[in-house]
């Protein structure tokens, strides 16, 4: 039995070698490494790599707008005229022009003189292009002076998004200022592998990149591992994951889809450069979440705001509608014209009708508009869904952007809160009343809760927003995002403190940093609910939570926690160098070093941060509590001087002068700078506090008593200002 099993063994071995002599020796080889194949560390190729075999895709992404987010500045390429043109509105002038086949500026330079400049790089096509100069140290300065494609005119930037504002060469907005600087503004969405390289100590930066502009391997990842799977036989590509693409693209859910173009697409602050290993977007940003001041109460656009932020707000992403479904990711172009792109999931016979529509078709008679936005509606435009339900307005003085909420038109919130309607964004000559006696009379009066109608209620510290708020965290038929900023909202009031909690592991990453970041820090039993998040596997919430402790003395920290905490410092510090070329990034880096008691560097931070952005009022105030902190009163006191006179109705700012002058026993000056900073700060009980000490020295109780009952007015639930009005009638003896 034994020799038949060994016979019947032998056969079989000799069949397999038989059948793999019939195969191909480089197949043989592919077969025994195909599980290897992603070994090596991928890869950036290049577009050509890719065009081969993705014809159709690279056809569609040539001539588009991220084909021409950059490119260097040559005929084809530099579409404003530098045919010795002129430019000046009064404040700045320029002159446009080549020389040995060049292209050359004459304009005001970093100290406000004339100067010629050489335009590198141009940025962007249409509806308008910028121009970058180069500059030592590193950097890339985007001019102000801006080609209208649209027009075919010069205009400068200023003139549209800063009206308000007088940008002189000290003004951290001046084009060859850090508010202009590409390699920190600009670089990671317009160039592909893009790696900032800032150096602090030298304040220069070695910005690199792979491509220039935004190529396939922006989006898909790097693609040298795709390329050998592309190599491999049909049977041998099953086994490599996502076809050696670190980025996944297809075959996920709308979720993923949309984070996927997030890193460009969104308002967001940086963790680090763009990482396409990295496991979800809140490993290497945090977009920011859709509240004032940068969107209207509502969630409705406002300032520069890139789309995320919006379409994550919306209906249509909460029924799994992705950015796909509406473009040509490839183009950029939507897949249909007018409303047949709508109509690909909403009927026709219910939305495509005056019935829904109210408004005159095409063809009819009537009168165009002309929007708030200087857009001119033609009769038949009010027909199109999305001038109803995607109204937009410009963006760098010529670009019209539509807002990717989806929202109906709500004249009644516009009369409430002053935010957008379509209607009167349209018919910018009428009155929101007279857009919603329109409304009334085709949908009757009772119009649906809109969540900004309880994030109003907690800015106005109205008694019921709480119990809004709750209602919307606690549902998840309201978008995440929403639920995120209803978190932010709630007050301080103990009965939040459980629904704060129970949000500090939420599987959305928006509601988690929401509520670490409002989670109080008052007791040990709080910090015990804070520390596990040093563990998380998501780097934002590691940043908000050590953020968050920093300060802490390292006695507070437990044994168990002191490796993660100390970890996460150092991953902090990492951050907060790699966004230090920014001046708040240079402010939270001084603060970081102020918590770990490193005085001298927290000045010099301080300090360069004021001297890139002198309106940067918070970095003033934290320089002159650390003059305060090193025994430097007077320094402290002349820097919030300072700040007082520039900033003479900011209530921190007229708090903490108050708090300095009464540090150099200037209690009369003291006294009357914190009062007017009692009218200013409505919830800030302790400004309230620090009078009532005043007064109790100037043996004044009946003042006393007064600011004492203001400040637990004004936080009701601070236990210490109760305490504080106890002692008081104990001391002067006096009744309740």
């Amino acid at each position: 039995m034994q020799t038949g099993k060994s016979h019947i063994a032998l056969i079989k071995r000799l069949m397999i070698w038989f059948i793999l002599a019939a195969i191909p020796l480089g197949v043989i080889k592919s077969l025994f490494t195909v599980k290897n194949a992603q070994i090596s560390e991928p890869e950036y190729v290049g577009k050509e790599a890719c065009v081969s075999c993705h014809q159709k895709e690279y056809e569609d992404w040539r001539g588009s707008d991220h084909d021409l987010a950059m490119d260097f500045a040559t005929d084809p390429t530099v579409l404003g005229n530098f045919n010795d043109a002129e430019f000046s509105n009064g404040k700045v002038n320029a002159k446009f022009y080549k020389k040995n086949g060049k292209y050359f500026v004459y304009t005001q330079g970093a100290d406000g003189k004339p100067s010629e400049f050489q335009i590198k790089y141009v940025f962007g096509h249409y509806p308008l292009q910028q121009y970058l100069v180069e500059f030592p140290d590193g950097r890339l300065q985007t001019l102000a002076l801006t080609w209208n494609s649209k027009d075919g005119v010069w205009y400068y930037m200023p003139d549209s998004i800063y009206k308000d504002e007088k940008i002189t060469p000290d003004n951290w907005l001046y084009w060859t200022n850090q508010a202009q600087n590409w390699n920190s503004m600009c670089a990671d969405c317009h160039s592909t592998n893009v790696k900032k390289n800032y150096d602090l100590a030298s304040d220069s930066y070695h910005t690199t990149w792979s491509e220039i502009d935004v190529s396939c391997e922006a989006c898909h990842g790097p693609g040298s591992e795709h390329i050998k799977w592309a190599k491999l036989p049909d049977y041998a590509r099953k086994k490599i994951k996502n076809a050696g693409l670190l980025i996944k693209t297809s075959g996920i859910d709308n979720n993923q889809y949309v984070d996927n173009c997030a890193r460009c697409h969104s308002r967001r602050s940086s963790l680090s450069d763009f990482n396409p290993s990295a496991n979800g977007i809140y490993q290497h940003i945090i977009p920011a979440l859709p509240t004032e001041p940068d969107w209207y109460i509502d969630g409705q656009i406002k300032s520069e705001d890139y789309v995320f932020a919006s379409f994550k707000q919306s209906r249509m992403f909460m029924n799994d509608v992705k950015c796909n479904d509406c473009h040509n990711v490839h183009s950029g172009k939507l897949l249909y014209e007018g409303n047949a792109l709508c109509l690909q999931c909403h009927k026709a016979e219910d939305y495509d009708t005056p019935r829904h529509t109210f408004h005159k078709g095409f063809g009819e008679k009537g009168k165009p508009v002309i929007s708030e936005s200087g857009i001119k509606f033609e009769v038949g435009s009010g027909t199109l869904c999305i001038n109803c339900h995607m109204h937009g307005r410009n963006y760098m003085g010529v670009d019209y952007r539509r807002d990717h909420s989806f929202r109906i038109p709500r004249p009644d919130l516009t009369i409430k809160f002053g935010t957008p309607n379509a209607c009167n964004q349209c018919h910018a000559d009428k009155s929101p009343q007279w857009a919603q006696s329109y409304i009334e009379k085709w949908y009757g009066k009772s119009r649906p809760f809109q969540y900004g109608e309880a994030f109003a209620a907690a800015v106005e510290n109205k008694p019921f927003a709480d119990s809004l708020l709750k209602r919307i965290v606690i549902n998840d038929l309201y978008p995440p995002l929403v639920r995120a900023i209803a978190i932010g909202y709630l007050s301080d009031a103990d009965s939040n403190k459980t629904t704060i909690e129970e949000n500090l592991n939420a599987l959305e990453p928006a509601m988690r940093l929401s509520a670490i970041e409002r989670m109080p820090l008052s007791s040990r039993d709080d910090l015990s609910k804070l520390l596990p998040l040093l563990n998380s596997e998501t780097k934002a919430a590691r940043f908000r939570t050590i953020s968050k402790l920093e300060s802490l003395a390292p006695e507070l920290i437990p044994n168990e926690y002191q490796k993660s905490f100390n970890k996460a410092l150092k991953e902090e510090l990492e951050i907060l160098k790699y966004n230090a070329d920014f001046p708040v990034g240079k402010f939270n880096l001084a603060n970081y070093y102020y918590n770990r008691k490193r005085y001298d560097k927290a000045e010099k931070l301080y300090l360069a941060a004021i001297k890139e952005d002198d309106k940067l009022v918070v970095a003033k105030i934290n320089l002159a509590f650390l003059y305060s902190k090193i025994g430097k009163s007077e320094k402290a006191e002349k820097v919030l001087a300072e700040v007082v006179k520039e900033n003479p109705n900011d209530g921190n700012a007229l708090y903490n002068y108050g708090l300095a002058l009464s540090e150099n026993g200037k209690y009369d000056e003291s006294l009357k700078y914190l009062l007017r900073a009692s009218k200013l700060l409505k919830t800030n009980g302790r400004v309230d506090y620090n009078i009532a000490a005043l007064y109790e020295y100037f043996r004044k109780p009946a003042l006393a008593e007064k600011y004492l009952k203001q400040a637990i007015k004004k936080e009701p639930d601070n236990p210490e200002f109760k305490s504080r009005l106890e002692e008081f009638y104990r001391r002067n003896k006096v009744r309740k």
